[in-house]
């Protein structure tokens, strides 16, 4: 997986709200792109802990009154931290929706994705939630297509998209094209990118050079980097040399677009709008950056994220990583499904691509036929201290 670290009218909103909370359960509070581990802004990086994963018994008995549904993370390893809250948040969303027509067993994938895979078929789940790494959701496919078990993968690599995998990562180029119409549609016509070496930032060049000519823009330059000073700084003068542009995309998490937009400033254009991606999103620095007010970025809405997170701290007594809202959107997803699916036959996944979408804990999203989501995003600014959102995420599809 290449993650680095994926308004309404008041009436309307509120017609949505009261209508999530039904669903949901009125008791509860519930509400319908290598990886490097990520947290919600303002939050400490919860500590890498390794859990005590859940028993699993092989060859567990036919079960006549639940829907049996594996979740596979990692639960032991460097990833655990981030595996235990995505556990922890489909127990959340279980408890929630008071789901008690679906049995949910976790298998850990640090000890062997394929040995994982093999249990949960075993075990009889038509269902497979996870695994976090594309490099993993390819060893599990290769088990579980055999059995027709599909599998609703948490990694943002649209590449292993498709053949029963559906991808709900937050998909790096959706965020790229968001924030370039958004620049288009304010008069900024010619562009620029800054984005790193390797395979994120070949797919943000693609995206870019795509995107920008799609909506009328001009392609100026795009310059790569290794993420080091030496390197940016050679970069960014080289982003100057083919002419003035009015927007440049720094494609990379919070923590280099800080330590780059410096050298943009300095050495490639002192008034160009800076932009970025949904990486953005889990950096808690970037609204104190200096360098960076002004930019802009595109991602999913946080309203309804930030309500989960204080009550995932009430419970665990620490703050959820912030890809653990996919392990919650996970589950709502299932149960809704499994209103008219039959105990012990297949999953009916043509019901996975409803054009209507979903709506999650990230907002609206829907699954296109090749099994990668699309989600509605929302432009927001990073101002002295803050983030204000400046164009909301469409309410639907």
């Amino acid at each position: 997986m290449t993650v680095m670290a994926d308004k309404v009218h008041l009436g309307q909103d509120q017609s949505r709200r009261r209508g999530i909370l039904k669903w949901a359960g009125a008791s509860a509070l519930v509400f319908l792109a290598g990886c490097s581990t990520v947290v919600p802004r303002g939050a400490e990086a919860p500590p890498v802990a390794t859990p005590t994963p859940p028993p699993v018994t092989a060859g567990l008995p036919q079960d006549q009154t639940h829907h049996r549904i594996a979740l596979l993370v990692p639960l032991s390893g460097k990833n655990a931290g981030i595996g235990e809250s995505l556990a922890n948040a489909t127990t959340m969303a279980l408890l929630d929706t008071k789901a008690d027509n679906i049995r949910m067993t976790s298998y850990d994938t640090a000890k062997g994705v394929t040995v994982a895979a093999q249990n949960a078929i075993r075990d009889g789940n038509k269902l497979i939630i996870g695994p976090l790494l594309s490099d993993n959701v390819v060893e599990t496919a290769n088990v579980a297509r055999s059995a027709g078990v599909p599998i609703l993968s948490f990694s943002n690599d649209s590449g292993v998209a498709g053949n029963n995998i559906y991808i709900l990562g937050h998909i790096p180029a959706q965020s790229i094209s968001r924030v370039v119409d958004y620049a288009r549609a304010k008069g900024m016509k010619r562009f620029a990118a800054l984005v790193p070496n390797g395979v994120y930032g070949q797919r943000a060049s693609s995206t870019m050079l795509r995107h920008v000519k799609d909506v009328g823009g001009t392609m100026v330059a795009i310059q790569t980097f290794n993420r080091d000073s030496q390197s940016i700084e050679g970069a960014t003068k080289k982003l100057a040399q083919n002419g003035e542009f009015d927007a440049v995309l720094l494609a990379d998490n919070g923590d280099m677009a800080i330590k780059a937009a410096p050298y943009i400033r300095k050495n490639a254009s002192a008034t160009a709008k800076i932009l970025g991606t949904d990486l953005w999103n889990t950096s808690s620095n970037l609204a104190g950056a200096p360098a960076m007010h002004g930019a802009w970025f595109a991602s999913v809405s946080d309203s309804l994220y930030k309500q989960y997170a204080d009550r995932y701290r009430a419970r665990y007594g620490k703050a959820p990583f912030r890809l653990s809202s996919l392990g919650y959107d996970s589950v709502l997803l299932t149960v809704k499904v499994a209103r008219n699916w039959k105990v012990g036959s297949p999953f009916p996944i043509n019901q996975l691509t409803d054009k209507g979408g979903f709506i999650g804990l990230d907002g609206v999203f829907r699954f296109k036929a090749d099994g990668v989501s699309e989600r509605a995003l929302e432009v927001q600014e990073i101002r002295n201290g803050s983030f204000a959102v400046i164009d909301p995420a469409p309410k639907g599809f």
